[in-house]
């Protein structure tokens, strides 16, 4: 059922129902410890058929989680970029280009419209830009690439956590060697 919930769900990786992802989130209503109308990237249609799914009454959405909108990007005003690299460490789906001390720039087809990069962004070079409403199967393929993307950050954050604690420990080994 959780995979099920899951692949209904917008997976903008937002944050805005109050879980840490889009699967945080259906587990939770799979659960029930989580209603059916806190994703506000999901709106009313999104709303439907998790209440469909679910054999329960559909809801309007939850304003304790904000507010349905248009879909949109982000957009970095080059210009004003900064090079801090905030945003990177932020986007879920690694839909932000740029290294330290260069210019970022968003990968529009990538974004998927979370706005988590906006409040780290310390010269405020970030906004949000309307895109083209897609139709529900192209928002089904959107949403199945975008936790791909997802899930894919999530290894290569993995895999480097783990290779840092292993320097850490040939380093710790390589002193407490030293000074025997």
């Amino acid at each position: 059922m959780i995979e099920q919930i899951n692949a209904l769900l917008p997976q903008t990786q937002c944050g805005q129902c109050g879980y840490k992802g889009c699967r945080p989130y259906a587990e939770a209503i799979a659960a029930g410890l989580a209603d059916i109308n806190q994703c506000p990237p999901s709106g009313d249609e999104g709303i439907s058929e998790l209440a469909a799914l679910l054999g329960v009454a559909a809801k309007p959405l939850n304003p304790d989680f904000g507010e349905h909108k248009p879909k949109s990007v982000a957009f970095i005003i080059e210009q004003d970029c900064i090079g801090c690299v905030k945003c990177l460490a932020v986007c879920p789906v690694d839909a932000i280009l740029g290294a330290a001390k260069f210019m970022h720039t968003v990968i529009t087809a990538e974004c998927t419209g979370c706005e988590l990069c906006i409040a780290p962004c310390p010269v405020d070079c970030i906004v949000m830009q309307p895109v083209e409403e897609l139709s529900v199967t192209e928002k089904r393929i959107a949403a199945q690439h975008a936790q791909q993307r997802y899930e894919t950050r999530c290894k290569r954050k993995a895999q480097e956590d783990f290779d840092k604690a292993e320097r850490q420990k040939k380093q710790r080994l390589a002193l407490k060697m030293k000074s025997a």
